[in-house]
């Protein structure tokens, strides 16, 4: 019985003493755990207007960047049609150049044609009388040396 009379009394200093601390700190626990879950509910509040933050800004900027590439293609198609004017003008004036000097080129062709032409008439009109001249000459040629060897024939005949 003693031994039921110890286990009594250190139940009884147990219930006595470390229950009520065990109830205390239940308590706290609660109330830690309540304060977590005010801070977590807050924090789940802070992360929400954050993203929603987030979201917003970047619907802003995806705004300005549509804003932005807007008058950037306005101002693209505003230069696009001056600048092809200029280049259709440019390409009108360095086509009329190009006809312009195709033109004298052929003018020049047509010019030097006509006197290598004439050229080659000249030279060919010299070549006839010069080929004239000398069958002339050969004829006069062959009738001196007729002559010669005639009067050679004579001087050979003569009695000396």
């Amino acid at each position: 019985m003693v031994r039921i009379g110890v286990y009594d009394q250190i139940k009884k200093a147990f219930q006595d003493i470390v229950a009520p601390e065990i109830y205390e700190l239940r308590g706290e626990i609660r109330r830690v755990g309540q304060k977590i879950d005010g801070v977590d509910a807050l924090v789940t509040l802070k992360i929400g207007g954050l993203d929603e933050k987030i979201v917003n800004l970047d619907a802003r900027l995806n705004n300005k960047i549509d804003n932005l590439d807007a008058r950037l293609t306005e101002k693209i198609d505003g230069l696009d049609a001056p600048l092809g004017n200029r280049i259709d003008s440019l390409d009108a004036r360095l086509s009329a150049r190009m006809d312009a000097l195709d033109n004298k080129v052929d003018n020049m062709d047509v010019r030097l044609t006509t006197k290598v032409d004439a050229l080659r008439t000249e030279v060919l009109a010299e070549l006839r009388r010069v080929d004239n001249r000398i069958d002339g000459l050969d004829r006069e040629v062959r009738t001196a040396i007729d002559i010669r060897e005639r009067l050679a024939a004579l001087e050979a005949r003569r009695p000396a």
